[in-house]
């Protein structure tokens, strides 16, 4: 196999998928002429022509409204939003029109299609320009949520996304997308809702997904040369989670650690701390632990931005503190 970017294999995911099937089109701002605000929509418009790559207005309600109702007719868009910050501006269209068509019709109608784009911090972008929603959009019935932590699970993921006859959300991040990683050459897909074993352990569980996945590997670094044995969990998507697979862990290492970097207030972590204690209380034996962001709007100051996001640091403190009886 060969290592590829991130970035790469998303744009393999859609260019497989817009071959595979001509319903499949790509819109959203400078996806097109100018090869994607990232890069990762590169050369598409020169294979699929503007029928297919379509550049859009600064109008993220309008074009993410349009996508809706090509859904609708029987298309399969990807509609990328150049920051997931940007989708609150098209957020009743992905909230009251694609999340609810399909109830709301009783099956008559369907938005088989993609909401894709960059979330989370990405360094001094400042407060407007730095948040994460995947809990936002995780609490939504109708949409499901992926966010890939490396390229392989990316392509796998998005192309599973596209094929979906759900409205999928699915994020990324753009401190990520030249992150390379070894991807496989041949055909596959990677099942949305499946979570990944990504190390097996006995003295605690990870949980984590995305971004943060690559603080959770130091961290477990850091933590095997101190002799603490751990577990990580990538749970890949957000909407539907696999709660099986951490329950059944927590079962083996009765001990739970949940890293996000979204703000602690309803997040992923919250909703996973509360299964696993109705579900697997008897055998924690000890408090579930969370990192998350502080829970304030992001600062400019590079020292604040440090001290605003989750750490590896603070993951090892916090599996630390859950294994004081080890």
């Amino acid at each position: 196999m060969r290592e590829i970017q991130f970035r790469e294999a998303l744009r393999e995911a859609m260019n497989e998928e817009m071959r595979r099937d001509e319903r499949v089109f790509l819109l959203g701002e400078e996806v097109a002429e100018y090869n994607g605000a990232y890069k990762v929509s590169q050369g598409m418009l020169a294979e699929f022509g503007p029928r297919r790559v379509i550049d859009t207005p600064i109008a993220e309600l309008g074009f993410a409204g349009i996508a809706v109702g090509a859904a609708m007719n029987g298309l399969r868009p990807i509609c990328e939003f150049m920051t997931f910050n940007f989708s609150l501006v098209a957020i009743d269209q992905v909230i009251n029109a694609a999340a609810k068509m399909n109830s709301m019709s009783a099956g008559q109608f369907t938005c088989p299609m993609v909401f894709r784009g960059p979330t989370g911090s990405a360094g001094q972008l400042g407060a407007q320009h730095s948040q994460n929603f995947e809990n936002w959009y995780a609490n939504t019935p109708g949409l499901k949520v992926v966010v890939p932590s490396n390229p392989a699970d990316a392509k796998g993921l998005l192309k599973s996304a596209i094929r979906d006859e759900n409205p999928v959300i699915f994020m990324e991040s753009e401190q990520m997308y030249g992150n390379k990683g070894v991807v496989p050459e041949e055909e596959y897909l990677i099942p949305i809702g499946v979570a990944d074993v990504v190390k097996s352990g006995s003295d605690v569980t990870l949980v984590s997904f995305g971004k943060m996945m690559l603080r959770a590997h130091a961290a477990v670094e850091e933590l095997e040369k101190e002799g603490i044995s751990v577990e990580l969990i990538d749970l890949r998507t957000v909407r539907p989670i696999d709660y099986d697979t951490v329950i059944n862990s927590v079962r083996k290492t009765n001990r739970l650690v949940i890293l996000e970097e979204a703000w602690p207030l309803a997040s992923i972590s919250s909703e996973l701390s509360f299964m696993v204690q109705k579900r697997a209380f008897d055998y924690l034996d000890a408090p579930i632990h969370r990192i998350t962001s502080q829970d304030v709007p992001l600062p400019y100051a590079p020292t604040l931005v440090d001290a605003y996001l989750p750490s590896v640091a603070k993951v090892v403190e916090a599996v630390k503190a859950v294994s004081y009886r080890l």
